[in-house]
């Protein structure tokens, strides 16, 4: 089963990363105030990034390595790779 690594920006700027099975439902659970934490004190924006995965492990190792970037590699994560489209 195919699980995705997603990038939320917030309305302040910052970015949410998290994984899901449906990673546009789960923005939605943010928007709503019942994602992560983060997200209630960070009013996310919008979906800016997502990427396809082989299982949720890889999902969750994958979200590990992209919540150490910086703030600006993010940005370029998000800038270079449009993949919203493929899911």
């Amino acid at each position: 089963m195919h699980y995705y690594v997603y990038i939320v920006l917030c309305k302040d700027g910052s970015y949410y990363t998290g994984h899901a099975k449906d990673p546009q439902k789960r923005f939605e659970l943010h928007k709503k105030g019942r994602g992560a934490r983060y997200t209630r004190i960070h009013e996310p924006e919008k979906l800016v990034y997502v990427e396809e995965v082989e299982s949720r492990s890889t999902a969750m190792k994958r979200e590990r390595q992209i919540k150490r970037f910086s703030h600006d590699k993010k940005e370029q994560l998000v800038n270079t790779r449009d993949t919203i489209n493929d899911i």
